[in-house]
């Protein structure tokens, strides 16, 4: 039986100042054509269900035409409240910045990550995808990510981008905060981090490793 992997992406499609945003196309495209290139079958959610939000600056050099397949498949995602844990053999959480509005202290989210947790899944994000751990507690009532070693968008790379007054928070300080041991590497260079059933990406330059990781995991 072939594996099946959940992803669960944002509905937030804006800053709270209406900048545009959402999802980063390449975090989501890349692992989905990796592990549909190796038999495993994906479903997508997002928070709300619906369409899904593509933040524009990551769709400037033909990234719709490049990564048709998984856009074809983004009109219609499942609510995370309608999402059955059993079905799935790993959770994958692409990043962009819609991600801080309506993934942190999402009490279903994390309620779908312990289940997760708890069945020893794997549980994969990138980017600011990892911003769903912060708030997240397993079903020992403990956070979710005390005393592992992952990584995410960095505070660095946020203040590169000029970006650390439009976001609630600061994806790293907040994870080291839960107790996370946090690796950052030089800004915008592919990097990934694995620690048992946890594996995480730095940033969209991550994004081909972190879906062979994934891949690799499965399999």
């Amino acid at each position: 039986m072939s594996k099946k992997v959940l992803f669960i992406i944002t509905s937030v499609n804006q800053f709270e100042d209406g900048t545009p945003t959402g999802l980063w196309l390449e975090e989501a495209s890349e692992p989905f054509n990796i592990l549909t290139g190796a038999n495993i079958s994906v479903d997508i959610a997002t928070i709300n269900g619906g369409e899904v939000p593509l933040d524009p600056n990551s769709t400037q050099n033909g990234e719709l035409e490049t990564y048709k397949e998984f856009v074809d498949q983004i009109n219609q995602s499942i609510s995370i409240n309608d999402v059955d844990v059993a079905q799935y053999d790993a959770v994958y959480l692409p990043g962009g910045h819609g991600t801080v509005f309506d993934f942190a202290h999402n009490q279903k989210l994390a309620s779908v990550l312990a289940d997760f947790n708890a069945e020893d899944k794997v549980i994969a994000s990138v980017c600011h995808g990892p911003s769903a751990f912060v708030g997240a507690k397993n079903k020992k009532g403990n956070f979710l990510i005390n005393g592992v070693t992952l990584t995410s968008f960095t505070d660095e790379e946020e203040r590169s981008m000029g970006l650390v007054d439009q976001v609630p928070f600061l994806t790293q300080t907040e994870l080291e905060n839960q107790g996370a041991k946090f690796v950052t590497k030089d800004n915008f260079t592919e990097h990934i981090e694995i620690d048992n059933q946890f594996i995480t990406g730095q940033n969209p330059q991550s994004s081909k490793a972190i879906g062979e990781a994934l891949r690799d995991a499965l399999n």
